[in-house]
Order: structure tokens, then C-alpha cells, then sequence
């Protein structure tokens, strides 16, 4: 790499929300960088689910394909078990989508990362961001990176300007730290998140199973592979991890009959687990600087939105990028960035933290058995879940009257009483 050039863009992070960001703002035609310090494939923990606005986004950037020719199977039914009530249902289609995919991210990081190279992107790989670039009037104005594991004087920094730096460094961003991003709606870790590949693990779609302390996920992957989750209270976490497979497994066995089919499955690697989940909005932007993805915006992954709301904020932050730097004011466009952001957010993380706080909800006995006699209700449910219907609105009063009755709506409000809508 040259050692000073100019770009309209630097990306710091080309993971999906990096990536996407690139493959967006290259297209509209301007000069953007974006480095990372992986190689590509590279392997990260993750839940793997591109929910349905993700799938569809994915689909209008001309890339589902890509990912749908890798093997990765669709996910279009889904079996949402809480013990007494088993909710089974097909999610409604929406523009470009009718299936949650789960692809390995040595897959969907690279495709993205790749599509960003053919819309004319720079990729810098295995190139680690240490600092901020400033000018005189402390406004950022690039980054200072230097190569990874690199001896003999070769990780020198090198210095590169930009009329933007964007963070896409995820939950630990140097770029959110470096600019003292204002944090807000923060919330401890609520759960530990634990993983594991299987081979020969039969599934018919995706799973979901509500446990008491327990949260257990099954998605088909790539290669006749399944990913399954298990979350637990992060209280529980040190002495979960004491016999890790073990209680992985016995999280399985609550879980129906998946425990059985793991066991006649083969594991493909070590179960995987880590209680680093917090959950943070950040203000994401400021003078020569923005944010995306989990760098900007982060919740528990107990429902599976990360790679989803970060695309959709990709799309969201180059509309506004490309317009702030075509000749818009830059800040009112990143400020609607921003307030768009948090409003379409705000309920999935409600929801989001709830699930993830373990709170027993006692309105779930009124509510699940309704709608498991009701196959369209169902898959208004299963919207709620992949992000395509609002929370508020399905759980707003009207709706529940709709879906319970008024006797039923006053139990279910009676038992619920104190809890957040969507918990």
C-alpha cells in the first residue's frame, strides 16, 4: 500500500457491516478503503442468522445468490417450542426474502468483502487501524495503520486521509473509543453465549426452544452442517463453563428431542462459548466520523440480529454517506442516519434484553397457546422474531385483542404486568 493516498472513505472493519458499507458506497462512485486486520476467510464467533430484512437486503445487492450457490440451505419453517406450547410455522415472504440464511462466516465475509472489491473498493487485508488522523481543527481526517505480524520494523504506521473514517470495528471499536462515542440505553451482559458445529444433525428448518434459564438455537449451516446456540444467564456463566460439554449438552436434552439427534450426530469442533455480550447504543457519527454495526449499535445475540441490523445500517449510513458527501450537509444526513437507526432498533432491543434478562414472563401462557390455533398469528409471531413485524405493533393492545380476546388479553395483561412489550 502506498504510504499516504487519499480516499472520500476509510472503513475501518470489513466484516459484514464494514464490507456491506464498502460494497455500497464504491458503488455510488466514490474512493473508499477498507482494511481489516483478518485474512479472509476468516472465522468469527457468531449465531450465523441473516434474518429475513437481511436476506432480502443480500438479495437486492445481488449476492444471495452467491451465498444460496455455497450450500447453505434456506430456512423457511420454524419450530418456536417453549415446553408446553410448540409454535410451528413458515415465515411470510417479504421483497426479496422468504427464508432466514445461517452461512459459516468464512462464506458470507468473504462474498460480501469480494463484492466490494468488483464494485471498485480497495481491500486492505491483514492491516491493523491504531489511530485517528486529525487536522487542525480536531476534526478526524484518516488513520494510521500498520501491517499485522510484521517483524523487523515493517508494522511501522503508515498515516491515510479520508474525508470520513468509518468504524465497523465491532463492539470494541478503536474508531467509538478514539472519538470518546457517546454511549446510551447500556445495559450489563445478561447471557453467555455458547456454540457448536454438527454433521448429521437432521433439522427441519430452524429451531428456537424457551427454557426456564435457558435459551437453545439450531440453524442449518454450510457443508450438511447445523449450528446450535445455547445462551444462559451470565450469573450462571463460570460455573456453565466449568463442565462446558456437558452442560452444553444437557442444554440439548431440554430442548425436545435435539439433545438425541446431537448425540447420534458427529460435533465438528469444540463447543465455543464467551460472556462478552454487551448491549450498547452509541451515538454514530461526528465530525469526520461514523459508526455501523455493532461498533454503533449492540444487543445480546439470543435473537440472532447482529448480522442483520448491520447490513440494514450499512444501507442505511451509505444512502446518507453518499448524500452528505454529493453535496447534502453531511451532519443533517448522518443525524437522520442516526434517528432512523434508533427508531427502527429500539423495540428488537427491548425485546432483545428481555429475552436475554431470563425474567420469567407468565403472559406467554395466555399468549402461545393462542396462537398456536392460529396459523396466520403464528406467522405474524415469527415476522416479530425475524424483524419484519414491528414488536409494538404486535403486541400492541388492539392486536392482542385480536389474538386473545378481551377476557384473554386482560389475563395475559394480569400476568405480564411490569414487563416491557415484546419480553
Amino acid at each position: 500500500m502506498r504510504e499516504r493516498t487519499d480516499y472520500d472513505v476509510v472503513i475501518v472493519g470489513a466484516r459484514p457491516a464494514g464490507a456491506a458499507t464498502a460494497l455500497l458506497l464504491a458503488r455510488a462512485g466514490l474512493r473508499v478503503l477498507a482494511l481489516d486486520q483478518a485474512r479472509f476467510p476468516s472465522d468469527t464467533l457468531s449465531t450465523h442468522q441473516v434474518q429475513l430484512p437481511g436476506v432480502a437486503l443480500l438479495s437486492r445487492w445481488g449476492v444471495l445468490g452467491k451465498v444460496a450457490a455455497t450450500g447453505c440451505p434456506p430456512a423457511r419453517d420454524v419450530r418456536f417450542d417453549t415446553g408446553p406450547v410448540v409454535l410451528r410455522g413458515r415465515y411470510r415472504a417479504c421483497p426479496g426474502a422468504d427464508a432466514v440464511y445461517s452461512p459459516r462466516r468464512t462464506v458470507l465475509d468473504k462474498i460480501l468483502l469480494d463484492a466490494a472489491r468488483e464494485a471498485g473498493a480497495e481491500v486492505a487485508e491483514g492491516l491493523r487501524a491504531d489511530g485517528l488522523v486529525r487536522d487542525d481543527h480536531g476534526r478526524v481526517a484518516g488513520v494510521t495503520a500498520s501491517p499485522r505480524g510484521t517483524g523487523d520494523g515493517a508494522g511501522k504506521p503508515a498515516a491515510v486521509s479520508a474525508r470520513l473514517v468509518v468504524g465497523a470495528d465491532g463492539k470494541h471499536s478503536m474508531v467509538a473509543r478514539a472519538v470518546a462515542a457517546r454511549e446510551y440505553r447500556r445495559q450489563p451482559a445478561l447471557s453467555a453465549g455458547c456454540y457448536a458445529y454438527w454433521s448429521g444433525l437432521p433439522l427441519a428448518g430452524g429451531e428456537i426452544y424457551q427454557r426456564p434459564r435457558r435459551a437453545v438455537g439450531a440453524w442449518p449451516t454450510n457443508d450438511g452442517q447445523a449450528i446450535t446456540f445455547v445462551a444462559v444467564p451470565a450469573a450462571e456463566f463460570g460455573s456453565f463453563r466449568a463442565d462446558l460439554e456437558v452442560n452444553f449438552l444437557a442444554a440439548l436434552d431440554l430442548a425436545g428431542d435435539l439433545g438425541e439427534r446431537a448425540r447420534d450426530a458427529v460435533r465438528t469442533g469444540p463447543v465455543r462459548a464467551t460472556s462478552d455480550l454487551p448491549n450498547v447504543f452509541r451515538v454514530p457519527y461526528g465530525p469526520g466520523w461514523a459508526l455501523v454495526g455493532d461498533a454503533g449499535l449492540v444487543m445480546d445475540p439470543v435473537t440472532g440480529q447482529g448480522i442483520g441490523l448491520a447490513l440494514r445500517d450499512a444501507d442505511e449510513l451509505a444512502r446518507a454517506v453518499t448524500a452528505g458527501l454529493g453535496g447534502q450537509r453531511l451532519d443533517r444526513a448522518l443525524a437522520a442516519y442516526h434517528k432512523a437507526r434508533d427508531t427502527r432498533t429500539r423495540p428488537m432491543y427491548a425485546m432483545t434484553t428481555g429475552i436475554a434478562s431470563f425474567r420469567p414472563n407468565p403472559a406467554g401462557d395466555v399468549l402461545f397457546p393462542a396462537l398456536a390455533a392460529d396459523q396466520a398469528r403464528t406467522a405474524d409471531f415469527l415476522g416479530v422474531l425475524t424483524g419484519t413485524v414491528d414488536p409494538r405493533r404486535f403486541f400492541s393492545p388492539r392486536n392482542l385483542v385480536r389474538v386473545l380476546g378481551v377476557r384473554g388479553m386482560l389475563a395475559a395483561a394480569r400476568a405480564g404486568k411490569g414487563r416491557e412489550p415484546g419480553e
